[in-house]
Formats: structure tokens, sequence, C-alpha cells
């Protein structure tokens, strides 16, 4: 498996970002820092809560259900920024001897099944956030709306689907230029 090593040089396909996909990876960027403030926001009322359980039998009112629905926002938020990364899980032994253009090529495939993946998710969550609206679902103990944290994960999900399909064009396009390159040694 081939992780990036944090402080590394970019991969290859982050070098060939044009200007929308450096204005996209800001943004997936950004999502996953702001979904990390909130795990960190999490924590920080997790300790209160099991501190004032323990100590003073005063946990924080609700405490799981705002553990529940900040945690499936905040997680959505990082999958953009790990396929534009290159952070993806990827088992290389199947492509460990296979030329750089072939390997960009099943990259661009497994982006597409991101976007897909990505595409489809957004959709249905949506349908169940409009679903759960009508319904009036709200959480047990707070009594918060339970549709508002499910459409707050649809900008996380919706920057992995356009991450995914950016990611298509990137890798074919760096598959070409292998393809090139390869013909040209060979020649």
């Amino acid at each position: 498996m081939q992780e990036p090593i944090p402080g590394a040089a970019p991969s290859t396909a982050t070098l060939a970002f044009g200007p929308l996909g450096h204005l996209l990876f800001k943004a997936s960027k950004l999502a996953a820092i702001f979904g990390g403030l909130i795990f960190v926001a999490i924590v920080v009322m997790s300790i209160i809560s099991i501190v004032g359980r323990k100590l003073w039998s005063a946990p924080v009112p609700g405490d799981v259900e705002m553990l529940q629905m900040a945690a499936a926002f905040a997680s959505a938020s990082f999958f953009a920024y790990c396929h534009m990364n290159g952070g993806d899980v990827k088992v290389d032994f199947f492509t460990a001897k296979a030329s750089p253009a072939t390997v960009h090529r099943l990259e661009a495939f497994g982006s597409l099944l991101v976007g897909l993946v990505g595409a489809l998710i957004t959709w249905r969550a949506g349908v169940g956030a409009l679903a759960i609206k009508e319904a009036g679902e709200t959480s047990m103990i707070l009594g918060w709306p339970v549709w508002i944290a499910q459409m707050l994960m649809l900008p996380g999900f919706l920057l992995m689907a356009l991450a995914g399909f950016y990611m298509v064009g990137i890798h074919l396009r760096l598959s070409t230029v292998q393809s090139g390159l390869n013909s040209g040694v060979q020649a």
C-alpha cells in the first residue's frame, strides 16, 4: 500500500491540477479542517460529559445525540480531500509491476467509482433528509430536527463526487502522457 507521507512532495496527480482542481482541492481541504475541528469539539464535549457524570452526576444532556449528529457530517467532510490527496486505501500488489500508464487508467476507473458513489450518496441522503423533515422526526432527548444533521452531510458527499469526477480527468491525462513517454522510449 502506498500512503502519502506527511510533508512529502506532492504526488504527480496533485501537480497536474489546473485552476479548477486547485479550487476544488482548497475547498476539500477547508472541509476536512472544519470536520477535524468538529471532532475536536465532540471530544471536548464528551470529556466534559464523562467528568460531569462521574464527579457530579451531571452529564451534558443529549451528549450521545450531539455526538452522533456531529460525527455524521464531520466524517463526510474528509472524503474529498483524502481522494484528491491520493490518501485512499490502495493495495498495489496487482499493479506493482504494471506500467505507470496502466496504473493511471486503473486510478481513473477508481476515481469514476468514487464520483458515482459520492453522487449516489448525495442524492439519497438528500432525499432521505427531506423525508425525515416531512415526518418531523426529532432527537429523543434534545428534540433537535434530525433532518438538519443529515443535510449537513451533503456538502461533504458532493465534494467527494466532484473530487472523484475531477480525478478521472487527471488520471486519464497522466495515462496519456505516460503512454506517450513509454512509446518514445521504445522507439
